[in-house]
């Protein structure tokens, strides 16, 4: 049995009720092509059965923007039973996925009655403000479409999830804005900060020495976002803002201090989007604190960290038994990190979309794994019989280049140790050819079975899926994966 959680004043339930019958009206005068028309008392814009895939209704009055979020209201369902319902705050969120999609995804923040945000549980996972409506790309008019399975972030979430890391809890959903159908979703956690997400220390702005300086931090190597340095802008502006992908200042990041071969760079940081040198170039983008929050003394201390973990790993002799690159990261998580980048084939790994922290008096992590959209042998910049690692060797000058630590480690035989012994205990548990191939079965046949790909395909017409098959290709994909996987590390 489903309950229905609310949090609000009167005033709100008011402006609640309110809202959902101007909304109504305006959903009896709409058409869409690309959706069958079903009865006028229907609960939702397309008929849905008995799907048990929850339903998540947005009402805005206002047009949605890139940056700020504009106010709206959500109503879930399971079952056509309304399990939650709050005020929220919605924006367009992506960068390229956002250009070259027509199937956008969205940010959300629970707002209260004066629309400043607040904790909840949605659809059972741990209570938060901060989610995301997860898209899949796809655009008809360029034949653009990077995961037709509907599953490259949940499936990659799941599987490192049960290795026992932290990735973004991650749901199927179905979801309609202002009275139109938008397809299958996927309802997930934002990345950030807390004792049920990234579980380090909240920095404050007062610990600056000692013990309390030392944590905790969280790093991304990534495109600058476009809300960060161009926020308020028309829609318009965000369809062609390349550049903005690359406006890295002392305020937002820092740099390595290494290139992308591990030797010093000599040129000036935070050049012009796009100058000649950036392909050799590193950025650290400032996740937490943020960079209107982080002190001077706790940049310094963390880009310093950085800087002596690289030294390190370039300074180890791989010949004898000694490592000091060893005392700066957790090991076992640049494993697991690894492991998991390579098995799903995700192209952007190490290089975009790279999250890292550091808790207090312990080692530098790799992770949360994020943004898996173009994996699975959805790319054909590096072969599917070598590490995405070596990504440099396949690509010349890109804007963002996979940073000297993969390639060095993969050199070295502690790392190689590591990477075996994981392997091998994963491939008789986690990752066993029939847990893998079996998520993937179960996956399928839970969309299917509640009607979701056809109601998905249905509105996202143009490009041909044929759906059966591309679960055929990308079973085929991770067995043939796991094969070269076990091979290449079975030879270390």
């Amino acid at each position: 049995m489903f309950t229905v959680q609310f949090k609000f004043i009167d005033l709100k339930n008011l402006f609640l009720l309110l809202s959902s019958v101007l909304l109504l009206f305006h959903a009896c005068s709409k058409s869409d092509p690309n959706i069958t028309a079903v009865e006028d008392d229907s609960l939702f814009d397309v008929s849905v059965g008995s799907s048990v895939i929850p339903y998540i209704q947005v009402t805005t009055q206002n047009v949605i923007q890139n940056e700020p979020k504009i106010p709206g209201l959500m109503h879930v369902y399971v079952e056509e039973s309304l399990v939650f319902s709050s005020t929220i705050g919605i924006e367009y969120r992506g960068s390229t996925s956002y250009r070259l999609s027509d199937k956008k995804s969205y940010g959300i923040e629970l707002w209260d009655e004066v629309n400043e945000g607040y904790d909840a549980e949605v659809l059972g996972f741990p209570e938060e403000e901060d989610w995301i409506f997860m898209g899949h790309v796809f655009r008809a008019s360029n034949n653009t479409i990077f995961d037709p399975s509907l599953m490259h972030h949940y499936l990659g979430y799941q599987l490192y999830r049960s290795m026992g890391n932290y990735a973004s809890r991650s749901r199927y959903m179905e979801l309609e804005i202002n009275s139109f159908y938008k397809g299958v979703y996927v309802f997930m956690e934002k990345l950030k900060r807390d004792s049920n997400r990234i579980d380090v220390n909240k920095l404050k702005a007062t610990e600056n020495e000692g013990e309390d300086l030392t944590g905790g931090y969280i790093l991304k190597i990534d495109k600058t976002a476009g809300g960060d340095v161009a926020p308020n802008e028309p829609l318009a502006y965000y369809e062609n803002n390349w550049d903005d992908d690359a406006r890295y200042s002392e305020a937002l990041s820092f740099r390595s201090q290494y290139d992308i071969f591990g030797n010093i760079l000599t040129n000036e940081p935070f050049g012009p989007p796009n100058h000649s040198e950036q392909y050799l170039e590193t950025y650290f983008l400032y996740e937490h604190p943020k960079n209107d929050d982080i002190t001077t003394e706790q940049k310094n201390y963390i880009q310093n960290y950085i800087n002596d973990f690289e030294t390190a790993l370039l300074a180890d002799d791989f010949s004898s038994s000694e490592r000091t690159y060893t005392d700066f990261i957790d090991l076992n998580s640049f494993v697991d990190y690894f492991i998991l980048n390579e098995l799903t084939g995700n192209i952007d790994a190490y290089r975009l979309s790279t999250y890292m922290h550091k808790e207090k008096s312990e080692p530098l992590r790799m992770g949360p794994v994020w943004d898996l959209n173009i994996g699975y042998n959805r790319q054909d910049r590096v072969p599917t019989t070598d590490w995405i690692a070596n990504y440099n060797q396949y690509v010349s000058r890109d804007a963002w280049m996979v940073p000297f630590w993969w390639p060095r480690l993969l050199e070295d035989p502690v790392f190689q140790s590591a990477l075996q012994n994981r392997w091998n205990e994963l491939r008789v548990s986690t990752l066993s050819t029939a847990t893998v191939l079996g998520l993937v079965n179960t996956t399928s046949e839970f969309l299917m079975s509640n009607g979701a790909i056809e109601r998905n395909y249905t509105k996202w017409s143009g490009i041909s899926v044929d759906y059966p098959n591309a679960i055929n290709d990308l079973e085929r994909y991770l067995e043939d994966r796991l094969s070269w996987m076990d091979a290449t590390i079975g030879a270390f």
